[in-house]
């Protein structure tokens, strides 16, 4: 029992990111966290944080302002399954290291990524408590999605994006008062730009592309982003093009981007090998579509006022922000149909979705601050 008076020491949680695929979304609950006198943040990066090909996106962090409590290499680069493998093991290994040494009380993760695993197993191996943001989602598209799902099934406490997601993870037998809905945290930004649009609309001639593999050979992933960059070109927009994740097969989607940059039509294109949060969410408001398979498309698009094009299965399942989502199957014709179609919604910026309406990190923050840390909550009973 604390004594009288004495105020009790503020918790420690590691919130691990790997890929700007999350630390962009986090970047609200890193705030909220950081803003709090009874919890101290500690930042994990991992993944292709650290990877000069796919940006060194640590640089950007720091740029933004946040001390990185440590640096965990998991990944090399190479387009080879034993490289997922192996940067697992180090993933592992690396933050359980950190989180003994730094006495974390409660590990963060989101979604569904190998580096999210990695955190997670390393909460769970160490004693920690392990809280998981963007649980219950479904993209069957994609081997993370068992990722996620494992996850769930390690996590103590849930932050669920959406009131669907929450019944999805109870029917996997979590405990209600483990379960919270709190919206997605990637929209907390979406809804403070909301508005800020530069480009009138239907004049700009500009479509943002973020293809990422799926976990195919190279030469199958090449030849799908060739047919998304044609395609678009062939519609006269203007291509900003975001490099993919170090998921399998990301050798043959970034040949397709260099090719294609190399040829008549890369004079009506720029491609990033990353972008900071904000920069990308502007090219999101200001494009007339996005084009690819990335969860923003599904998530972030809508809110922002921007139609998605979601090419493939990778996003298959996730419950998406609104009516503005076409999804097309991976030929050039429907690629085209889909573009067509798309390029006619007209969704109306900062309106509420299934995903909620912004102010998601300072929910996490409090929950964290609230979350028991007796034994009794570190252990989980299946509620089946």
């Amino acid at each position: 029992m604390s004594r009288p008076g004495r105020r009790r020491r503020a918790r420690r949680v590691a919130v691990v990111t790997g890929t700007r695929a999350e630390y962009g979304p986090l970047r609200s609950t890193l705030e909220a966290i950081a803003a709090r006198a009874d919890l101290t943040l500690q930042l994990v990066v991992t993944g292709m944080h650290l990877l000069k090909r796919f940006g060194r996106t640590v640089d950007q962090i720091l740029a933004d302002g946040w001390r990185v409590d440590a640096r965990v290499p998991m990944q090399t680069g190479d387009d080879d399954p034993l490289d997922q493998a192996r940067g697992l093991s180090r993933g592992v290994e690396g933050i359980a290291r950190f989180l003994a040494s730094a006495a974390t009380d409660v590990v963060l993760v989101l979604g569904d990524r190998i580096e999210a695993m990695a955190g997670a197993l390393a909460a769970a191996t160490t004693g920690r408590l392990l809280a998981h943001v963007h649980g219950g989602d479904v993209a069957q598209g994609d081997f993370d999605d068992r990722f996620r799902h494992a996850i769930t099934k390690l996590a103590q406490v849930h932050l669920a994006a959406t009131r669907a997601a929450r019944r999805r993870i109870i029917r996997m037998g979590e405990e209600p008062r483990r379960v919270h809905w709190v919206g997605a945290p990637g929209l907390d930004r979406v809804f403070e730009l909301s508005g800020q649009r530069r480009a009138p609309r239907g004049r700009s001639g500009q479509a943002l592309i973020v293809y990422h593999p799926t976990g195919r050979a190279p030469a199958t992933e090449r030849q799908v982003m060739t047919r998304i960059l044609n395609v678009v070109n062939g519609a006269g927009l203007f291509r900003t093009v975001i490099y993919p994740n170090t998921d399998r097969g990301h050798a043959g989607v970034i040949e397709a981007i260099e090719s294609h940059g190399r040829g008549p039509g890369g004079r009506s294109m720029r491609a990033f090998r990353s972008m900071d949060r904000d920069a990308y969410l502007r090219a999101l408001m200001d494009a007339d579509v996005i084009v690819g398979n990335s969860s923003s498309g599904i998530i972030e698009a809508g809110p922002a006022g921007t139609p998605a094009v979601d090419v493939g299965a990778r996003q298959r399942g996730r419950e998406p922000s609104g009516p503005s989502v076409v999804h097309a199957e991976e030929s050039t014709e429907a690629i085209r149909a889909a573009l067509q179609r798309a390029l006619r919604q007209r969704p109306i910026s900062g309106r509420r979705t299934v995903y909620g309406s912004g102010a998601a990190g300072p929910k996490i923050a409090a929950i964290l601050a609230a979350l028991p840390l007796d034994d009794a909550f570190r252990r989980k009973i299946n509620a089946y």
